[in-house]
């Protein structure tokens, strides 16, 4: 008699719901059963992964075992941030070329003139639009949840370091490189984007007998870089299970979760933007959920345990492209993306001011906190939403004290605003591809090592 196995999702349900009471368990001071658990969840989804590889598969299972690795031997999880940094410097390596490449063989290839200025106008609303939504979510679940009031505010203690946010001059001026190496070697990656727009649009307007030579060479080349980007990406698991490690093992899972109602009220805000926006503008330009899901789990995995989007750049411009938007729109909108349409960290910045204002005993207007949505504009400085929010909390007038309770989970906050920028990224090329009655079903995506 043949004994049948659960179904691999099944069996993924299993070893995370394993994993989780263990990690419930270890909260409630149940060490040894928890332990167990948890290492009973990791070698199901092992198991599960050795059977049916794939690199999300694999990616997941390196992030529960970097936690795991964190809890268990914190000093040598504090290690093992060198697989995640060295994972980022091949990533940063990559970029600018694969942009370069992809932009420029995009619009010279197809004499793509006429519709970059219309996909970019598409893109400029879209950003616009669903940012401000993202920010209305944010703000409505905080007022909701109301986690922040009666908070006790911490001892003083280093709050972030005020930075000058940037004009709209300013922001429009750095658009344009002023030595293109020069941003190359900053990994300015919007500058770098501008100019192989522009390089793009000269060589498109060359005769054909002048603009063919070049053109191959910068397609070989664009082949060439997705190919490193498949290399690159056997070391994404490793990463992963690195940086949750070292996060895990620098200031342990008690302190991650002190603040538990305030990330579960981010992390509901967050869903509830991808049921209440993302999927209704899906559904409306006709974009096969399911397959978008399947092509952007992988990049949205990495940017979740990496907590950068710059990470899974590479990655989700060509799950896009197998997913079957054109290269040229790909590599136009999501970089641009990067710098507009943070939708995870206009989320983020709205519920973290609502609650800042709660922690301090201030109740906010309805107009105060219209004030706080039209400071949306800077959310494109990277990294830096803690920075933003001194900024936003100084023009509504409120105190930075209660700021400093956002740092301990940051960290955590961080993980899921980082996976909805690169979900929204890439929903917006789809979108704006399918406006354009440009998607195609492509090929098949790409999921196994």
């Amino acid at each position: 008699m043949k004994i049948r196995l659960p179904s691999g999702p099944l069996l993924a349900l299993l070893g995370i719901a394993l994993w989780s009471c263990g990690i419930a368990a270890a909260l409630a001071a149940h060490t040894l059963p928890g332990g167990i658990l948890r290492w009973i969840g990791i070698a199901i989804l092992l198991g599960l992964a050795l059977l049916r590889p794939s690199l999300l598969r694999w990616t997941v299972l390196a992030m529960l075992a970097g936690v795991e690795l964190g809890i268990d031997a914190p000093r040598a999880a504090l290690q093992t941030h060198l697989l995640a940094e060295l994972f980022l410097r091949l990533i940063r390596m990559i970029v600018a070329p694969l942009l370069f490449a992809t932009i420029t063989t995009g619009i010279a290839g197809h004499t793509q003139l006429r519709s970059v200025g219309r996909v970019a106008l598409k893109a400029f609303v879209f950003f616009e639009v669903v940012t401000t939504l993202g920010l209305i979510i944010g703000a409505l679940a905080m007022n909701v949840a109301g986690v922040g009031w009666g908070v006790a505010l911490p001892a003083a203690a280093a709050a972030p370091a005020a930075q000058t946010i940037q004009t709209w001059q300013q922001i429009l001026l750095n658009l344009v490189p002023e030595n293109i190496a020069q941003a190359v070697a900053q990994n300015q990656i919007l500058q770098v984007a501008i100019f192989s727009l522009l390089f793009g649009s000269a060589l498109a307007l060359l005769p054909q007998t002048r603009r063919v030579p070049l053109l191959s060479v910068l397609q070989s080349l664009a082949d060439t870089m997705f190919q490193l980007v498949r290399m690159v990406m056997y070391l994404a698991p490793l990463a992963a299970g690195g940086a949750l490690a070292y996060t895990v093992g620098s200031m342990g899972i008690g302190s991650l979760l002190s603040l538990g109602k305030l990330v579960l009220t981010g992390y509901i805000a967050l869903a509830v933007f991808c049921l209440v926006v993302l999927l209704p503008i899906l559904l409306f330009y006709r974009i096969p959920v399911r397959r978008f899901v399947a092509a952007v789990a992988e990049p949205a995995a990495i940017g979740f345990a990496t907590t950068t989007s710059e990470a899974a750049l590479p990655l989700a411009m060509e799950r896009m492209e197998e997913f079957g938007v054109p290269g040229w729109i790909v590599s136009f909108v999501i970089p641009l993306g990067y710098s507009f349409n943070l939708v995870g960290s206009s989320v983020y910045l709205s519920l973290a001011a609502v609650f800042t204002a709660q922690a301090a005993g201030i109740p906010l207007s309805v107009g105060r906190q219209i004030s706080m949505l039209a400071s949306k504009g800077v959310a494109g400085v990277p990294r830096a939403v803690l920075v933003v929010l001194l900024a936003t909390a100084s023009a509504i007038h409120l105190p930075a004290a209660p700021l400093l309770l956002l740092l301990g989970v940051d960290a955590l906050m961080d993980m899921g605003r980082t996976a909805l920028n690169v979900v929204g990224n890439c929903a917006a090329s789809a979108v704006i591809a399918g406006s354009e009655s440009a998607l195609t079903k492509a090929q098949p995506i790409m999921t196994g090592l």
